[in-house]
């Protein structure tokens, strides 16, 4: 059985667009589920739009996320000052390269120069303006615009004798007018192509440098590529490809087209809505992690019925088939991302967390949860403030807030306003500072906050009575749930308050909503903030009072 060998082969423009990364992705899940290689190819024919340091850049981002490939450039060496698009310094591992399409000119012309030999190739020697003037009286005439072939009705000698003249050139490929190429894509399943609707391809351009077109087939058959997994915006030019493949006497690789990844309103995914850059997200505080497990399910889902969404690396690389690769363009939800992203920040933190738990309570009991949070069960109750400290402590250190001043002043109230505070930190730990400040130093209290009709208050007079029926409430708080509430981090103190709370409002009556929406804004002075009984911990009984 012949061995998996994917390759991902972007040009060096600057960044990593996030539909090259999806690109890449695929590629490789694709090999490593089938124990095969992936490679990296750099496509620098196009120098007008190389970008200095773009190559090592590539190299640094893969690496960032988890997809090294087994084959490919290796970053080494000095760049060439005088020449920055001399990649020749550049290292590389494996037996197939080198993986730089610039270093590999030679094999490119001498190629072109068999399928001219063949009768599959022939010199153009038409110049620009020639080529503008013959696609306007096209367009005039409402035919679609291919090049008419008038540089193929010259003889060989007067071939000849442009080539001898030094006249500028471009070597061409001579698709087949009279039948058609079809074949079988792993994605959008049989694919059938007219060639007299196919204009003959610029394989090797004046100034000897070859197109995509015949770099990329030649590249794929001595690299031994057996699956060319690829943008949707290739598919034209497969026939192109095939009929190179077939000229040269080689056996074409597997195709696979992706779909687009899309705006909202579905058109192409660019820069004028959405940020396209793996490079900025992961500059941002995107975990790699997080951009992997969203971006491999635009176009891709793991078979019918399953409502997985949480993958890992390890994952995708087992369950990805291209079987279940859509054919319809993936729309990018930024929103959705986010939640990735904040779902994989709770999954590492808890992993660590899980660890201290056990050390500290072999016998403790975790419960998981789909979204990742977890509730721990410990058998030893000595063990559960001693977790709570290094929970706390461990969400200090995410959100870099040790030298905050009122960590300073009371580390205690800080440590229990992050324990209260946990998700919006994973979610966002730069922003824990602005979420904590209601604790602190709470700006002035608009009143009309404490009241909300929908929850039975709709005067103040009720707000009044409200708040003097909770002020009643953590005046009988008994001392030692009090005192253990304001010394230690005890979770199990903050259920004995919501119990009292609930209690007393159960035997007086009335609606949790009426009592504890006053009360929750009397003492944050905010509309949106975590809920009553974990304000009144963390604040303690007297500062609440």
């Amino acid at each position: 059985m012949t061995q998996v060998r994917t390759r991902f082969a972007p040009s060096p423009t600057g960044y990593l667009h996030i539909g090259g990364l999806r690109t890449a992705l695929y590629s490789y899940f694709y090999a490593r589920k089938h124990q095969g290689t992936f490679i990296l190819r750099i496509e620098d024919t196009d120098q007008a739009r190389f970008v200095d340091g773009a190559v090592e850049k590539l190299i640094d981002i893969m690496k960032t996320m988890g997809m090294e490939p087994d084959e490919g450039p290796v970053a080494s060496g000095t760049p060439n000052a005088a020449n920055p698009h001399d990649l020749s310094y550049l290292g590389h591992k494996g037996d197939h390269g080198p993986y730089i399409q610039s270093l590999r000119s030679q094999m490119y012309q001498d190629h072109a120069q068999k399928l001219i030999d063949s009768g599959h190739a022939y010199y153009c020697f038409c110049t620009p303006a020639e080529l503008d003037e013959m696609r306007a009286a096209q367009t005039a005439a409402k035919l679609a615009p291919m090049y008419d072939r008038r540089c193929l009705q010259l003889t060989p000698e007067d071939s000849a004798a442009k080539l001898a003249s030094g006249m500028p050139k471009v070597i061409r490929l001579k698709m087949p007018r009279d039948r058609q190429i079809e074949f079988t894509d792993s994605v959008r399943g049989r694919v059938v192509f007219q060639g007299k609707e196919i204009d003959d391809q610029v394989l090797i351009k004046s100034d000897g440098l070859p197109t995509y077109h015949i770099a990329n087939v030649i590249d794929d058959h001595f690299m031994e590529i057996t699956h060319s997994i690829r943008g949707d915006e290739w598919l034209a030019s497969t026939p192109k490809h095939l009929y190179m493949y077939e000229a040269f006497g080689w056996t074409p690789p597997t195709y696979a087209h992706l779909p687009l990844i899309l705006n909202a309103d579905k058109s192409k995914l660019s820069k004028r809505q959405n940020d396209v850059s793996v490079e900025s997200y992961l500059s941002r505080g995107y975990s790699p992690e997080a951009l992997i497990n969203y971006i491999a399910l635009c176009g891709w889902h793991p078979g019918k019925g399953s409502e997985q969404e949480f993958f890992t690396m390890e994952d995708l690389s087992d369950q990805f088939t291209m079987e279940g690769v859509q054919k319809a363009g993936a729309i990018f939800n930024p929103d959705k991302l986010n939640w990735f992203n904040h779902l994989w920040s709770k999954y590492k933190f808890y992993e660590k967390l899980d660890k201290e738990a056990i050390n500290l309570n072999a016998g403790v009991h975790i419960t998981k949860a789909k979204n990742q949070d977890r509730t721990y069960l410990f058998d030893d109750t000595t063990a559960e403030p001693k977790f709570a400290q290094i929970r706390a402590t461990m969400l200090l250190q995410l959100a870099k807030l040790e030298n905050h001043p009122s960590y300073q002043t009371d580390k205690d109230k800080f440590l229990r306003a992050l324990l209260v505070t946990e998700d919006k930190i994973l979610q966002n730990p730069s922003a824990t500072s602005d979420n904590l400040q209601y604790f602190f130093s709470p700006r002035p209290l608009d009143h009309a906050l404490l009241m909300n009709a929908k929850m039975g208050v709709d005067t103040a007079e009720k707000a009044q009575e409200s708040l003097k029926f909770c002020q009643d409430i953590l005046e009988k708080i008994p001392a030692n749930i009090a005192a253990t509430a304001q010394s230690e981090l005890s979770p199990s103190s903050l259920g004995q308050i919501k119990q009292i709370f609930l209690d007393s409002i159960k035997a007086a009556s009335r609606k949790n909503g009426e009592i504890l929406w006053p009360l929750r804004a009397a003492l944050t002075h905010e509309e949106f903030s975590v809920g009553a009984f974990e304000t009144v911990w963390v604040l303690g009984q007297a500062e609440s009072l």
